[in-house]
């Protein structure tokens, strides 16, 4: 049992069962992996660009695109995910306008959506900096970090190898950061606390 999705999706379920927020909204993560792990303990809402028509118990849909915030959903909640999503978004994959930098308007609107001492649990691929076109981004650990620290703490960092091996909340050290912990396509993990 190894991989990206299924370390993540049991991880992150797990930290949320751990810290029981009064809320929980998923953007863009995996229905049958992440989001169905979540449901089976709690409630969660999910927002994405895909429409989704099925109905599950304890999960509430509403199609939205991220790069464009619904107003309604400003200081929403006191905890977020978005797994393995924020690297396709501008992209034009899945249906949402192209945008260069949308990863970087999908994490300030996630931001905006979450309530100040909120969690943000957060994955995407790492490894050397780079977009795979008609596919999604890979983000160096050192553009992650600048793009996340002025608005958030992190709690934990964990991450799976390119080999499938999960390495949980692992020091965010120097030689770590520039090597991105060895990794080509691995995935970066992040537990987070909005200041």
């Amino acid at each position: 049992m190894s991989g990206a999705y299924f370390h993540q999706d049991l991880l992150v379920a797990r930290r949320i069962f751990e810290n029981k927020p009064l809320k929980h909204v998923d953007i863009g993560s995996r229905i049958d992996g992440f989001v169905a792990h979540v449901a089976v303990f709690r409630s969660i809402e999910v927002l994405d660009i895909r429409n989704q028509t099925d109905t599950v118990k304890n999960i509430k849909f509403r199609q939205a695109d991220l790069l464009n915030l619904p107003s309604d959903k400003i200081n929403y909640t006191d905890s977020i995910s978005s797994l393995h999503a924020i690297e396709h978004f501008g992209l034009g994959r899945y249906g949402d306008s192209l945008s260069y930098d949308g990863h970087i308007k999908g994490i300030n609107n996630i931001t905006q959506i979450l309530k100040r001492g909120g969690k943000f649990y957060f994955s995407t691929p790492i490894g050397r900096q780079r977009i795979e076109f008609n596919a999604h981004r890979v983000f160096s650990v050192r553009h992650l970090l600048d793009l996340l620290t002025s608005q958030y703490t992190i709690d934990h960092f964990s991450y799976v190898s390119d080999a499938g091996e999960l390495f949980e909340n692992v020091a965010l050290d120097e030689q770590g950061i520039v090597s991105n912990f060895g990794c080509s396509y691995g995935c970066g993990i992040w537990e987070l606390t909005k200041k």
